[in-house]
């Protein structure tokens, strides 16, 4: 959820942090049930229209990574002009390539990548994401002095409409990019924040809500959404047409081929989702009201060096010296969204170029 971390951030410098993880348990929970509510109208369409389209797999992906980069708008700044919108455009065209680039070289030349575990085969997605997503942004946060301020319990103040919004748009948006290889969660949740944006324009006397927090609250209940929606979507892609789309099915795939599921073995699965989604919800606010009280007890810089340092060592272990290599220089790049101000979503090139390029 590397696209989420800057409204949740948001909220919690706010001392808002419990209730943005109310607001994301919420989108999940909602998620849940609209996804199994859709999973046969929806996935039978898809599943119909897939061969149709299968053909046009790359025109799309370049259409979804163009969408990406022409809707960024950048910090807003009061009294900047309106061509400075066009800056950060290119900033995330700059952001796109150079993380593209980076993914085909990795990618290319993943054979050099080796574990000190002999029975593990390394990925290279490791030092890639873990260095644009992870270690640049823990380093962000040390460069500004960052610090946990006092949380508050509060309930969710985000209007109703807005909620479901968020939720159907995160729902929608997650089932269709279970469909397509190399779009992730964040990229979705883009998607779906433009086609939400697109309706509120229509209707912009209806939403009469002026809190500057609602767009953060929004975000999280939607991109919360698509992962879960993506989940439950991934399982009925993966029976259909037996491709892994997401990291749980992939993990499903490694002892269930999918001709050995059946309309038994999704049910059992279905049924495991909505119970697993019912503990973990509750279990999420149950610890969301409380962790605070023990995180702010931590030095937060401490935590961040201590982090980045396991992120590290976990990349010299699972992928030597080449994965220390690439790990640096995703990093290097992933600390340019913060400093251009444009979305960290658009470091997501690193697999979206890749695969545009394959299937064109």
């Amino acid at each position: 959820m590397a696209l989420a971390v800057l409204p949740g951030h948001q909220l919690l410098l706010d001392g808002r942090g419990p209730e943005a993880i109310r607001l994301s348990a919420m989108g999940s929970a909602g998620s849940v049930i609209v996804s199994i509510i859709l999973l046969l109208p929806f996935g039978i369409l898809l599943y119909t229209i897939y061969p149709l389209i299968q053909d046009y797999i790359g025109w799309m992906l370049l259409f979804i990574a163009l969408l990406m980069i022409i809707t960024e708008k950048g910090e807003y700044v009061p009294g900047q002009g309106s061509l400075v919108r066009y800056r950060h455009i290119f900033y995330a065209f700059v952001v796109f390539v150079l993380s593209g680039l980076l993914g085909i070289f990795a990618f290319g030349k993943e054979n050099l990548a080796n574990s000190l575990f002999e029975s593990d085969s390394p990925s290279i997605l490791l030092p890639l994401l873990s260095g644009l997503f992870g270690a640049s942004q823990l380093i962000v946060s040390l460069t500004t002095g960052s610090v946990i301020p006092p949380q508050r319990t509060s309930l969710i103040t985000l209007p109703v409409n807005r909620t479901i919004k968020a939720i159907a748009s995160g729902s929608f948006a997650g089932s269709f990019v279970a469909w397509l290889p190399g779009v992730s969660s964040s990229v979705a949740t883009l998607l779906a924040e433009q086609v939400s944006r697109i309706r509120g324009n229509q209707n912009s006397g209806s939403i009469a809500s002026e809190d500057p927090l609602d767009e953060a609250r929004e975000f999280i209940v939607s991109v919360s959404g698509v992962n879960t929606a993506n989940a439950v979507f991934g399982l009925f892609v993966f029976f259909f047409i037996g491709r892994a789309r997401n990291g749980a099915i992939v993990a499903i795939s490694s002892f269930l081929e999918p001709s050995a599921i059946d309309i038994p073995i999704i049910l059992i699965l279905l049924c495991v989702v909505i119970l697993a989604s019912m503990f973990s919800y509750y279990s999420t606010i149950r610890i969301g009201n409380t962790i605070h009280l023990f995180m702010e007890k931590i030095d937060y810089r401490k935590l961040s060096i201590a982090v980045l340092t396991g992120l590290v060592i976990m990349v010299a272990v699972f992928t030597g010296v080449f994965g220390i290599i690439i790990f640096l220089m995703a990093t290097s790049i992933g600390l340019l969204p913060s400093f251009m101000h444009v979305r960290k979503s658009n470091a997501m090139g690193v697999i979206l170029l890749p695969v545009i390029l394959y299937f064109l």
